[in-house]
């Protein structure tokens, strides 16, 4: 029967195997997961960085704890090899071996300095928690368990860290590459700090790289959103929200370089279509104003709207635009260009709707003799052509629609008048054997 021991009932030989096979175990983790903390190139980057924020502070604890965590594993190796060596002495330990045993492998035997770590397994020296002790006294579980906690809490923030230089740094770089790129373009086309927003926004941007790439290297826990990677995989990432908005900002940049290079490539073309349109304004001006002219003499009581000059200012921009071209200021050009197709084509409809405006008289005027013109078919094709009435009011119309100035009221009433008396001719002969009337309308 099992001598009961300060730690309890003496554990049984299969018993004490067991467990120092699972301890066995455990100790060849924790050994193993030790020197992959201390291979890491996470952590070899810590210690050779110069720190600030959040993250200078977090490596200050885990530098404790990963040194707590040798001193723990050296005290659970020392306390593990006594056992065994006690548990070797013979196949069949007596009573007493197994409570000495018992006790090495459940009791509080393993004494720990005081300096290792704040007791209670507090991570913070400076948490008010804390309590300065020589030494402490500790079982093999106890002493696992809390190497458990501190290695996960010194691998969070080395895996992070690892995680943000891994992702940030060579992203700002190829962006800072681009940037580069971007800005010797830029100054091929003269779009510099001071002289286009372009310019500034790539001084803004590159200042801003700057300093991300130094606080990401600095601070890189300041960087990570999300869950640690270490104790939830794919729960977290590196906070890339200052970095994309840079990107954003150079790409829109990069798009403005590019339409100023399309204008250097392009400008003569550009500027050769501007002159033709505002030629064909021109042209049309003179062809409404001309016809102004014409309506005044032949419309009679007719308003006729003003016509307006040549597009001066148009023509001193298209000057000026001309000048950048011929001096290389393309940046000066972009802009100036895009508005000008613009406003050359707007130009160049006002003068269409001019015309337009100046003709209407004329169109009507041509209308009502198409009209009249058919109408005196359609008297001829029924046998009226003979109707002194219809001959009257047709000769009436006519004279007001070919005489100069034209009266257009009295002309659509005198057509109106033939229009009618033709449909009252035809309604009163549906036969078709019409009577020739005389001046009087009688037969």
């Amino acid at each position: 029967m099992a001598v009961a021991g300060p730690t309890g009932p003496a554990l049984s030989r299969e018993e004490a195997d067991r467990v120092l096979a699972r301890l066995g175990a455990e100790h060849e983790a924790v050994e193993t997961s030790l020197l992959a903390l201390q291979d890491h190139a996470g952590r070899r980057l810590l210690e050779g960085a110069e720190l600030t924020g959040v993250t200078k502070s977090r490596w200050e604890l885990a530098e404790q704890l990963i040194a707590g965590l040798w001193t723990c594993f050296d005290a659970y190796t020392a306390a593990l090899t006594a056992a065994r060596e006690l548990r070797g002495r013979r196949r069949w330990p007596t009573q007493g071996e197994l409570s000495e045993l018992t006790e090495l492998l459940r009791g509080q035997g393993i004494t720990l300095p005081g300096n290792v770590l704040p007791a209670g397994g507090a991570t913070d020296p400076q948490s008010p928690t804390a309590t300065a002790r020589l030494s402490e006294q500790i079982g093999l579980q106890e002493l696992l368990d809390r190497m458990n906690g501190w290695y996960a809490q010194a691998l969070d923030v080395v895996v992070t860290a690892d995680a943000v230089w891994t992702a940030l740094p060579a992203r700002i770089d190829l962006l800072s590459a681009e940037l580069r790129r971007t800005r010797f373009l830029a100054h091929s086309v003269g779009v510099r700090p001071g002289e286009h927003p372009s310019g500034d926004d790539l001084e803004r941007i590159t200042e801003e790289l700057t300093a991300l790439r130094a606080e990401v290297l600095a601070d890189p826990l300041a960087f990570w959103t999300g869950s640690s990677p270490s104790s939830a995989p794919g729960g977290g990432r590196p906070d890339t929200a200052r970095y994309d908005r840079a990107a954003r900002a150079l790409e829109d940049v990069r798009r403005e370089v590019e339409a100023v290079l399309d204008v250097r490539q392009d400008a003569e073309q550009r500027l050769m279509r501007v002159r033709d349109v505002l030629s064909r304004a021109d042209r049309t001006l003179g062809e409404a104003r001309r016809a102004r002219v014409e309506v005044l003499s032949k419309i009679a009581a007719s308003e006729v709207p003003a016509v307006s000059g040549p597009p001066t200012a148009l023509y001193e921009q298209l000057t000026a635009a001309a000048e950048h071209r011929r001096h290389a200021r393309w940046h000066r050009l972009s802009p100036l260009l895009e508005g000008l197709e613009q406003r050359a084509e707007e130009e160049l409809l006002r003068a269409r709707e001019s015309l337009t405006a100046v003709t209407a008289p004329l169109a009507v005027r041509a209308e009502l003799r198409g009209r009249l013109d058919a109408y005196r078919a359609k008297t001829a094709r029924h046998g009226l052509a003979e109707d002194r009435v219809l001959g009257e009011r047709y000769d009436a119309a006519r004279r007001m629609l070919w005489s100069a100035p034209c009266d257009l009221v009295a002309a659509e009433g005198a057509v109106l008048r033939y229009q009618q008396a033709l449909a009252e001719a035809l309604v009163a002969a549906p036969g078709g054997g019409l009577p020739v009337r005389d001046h009087r309308g009688e037969a």
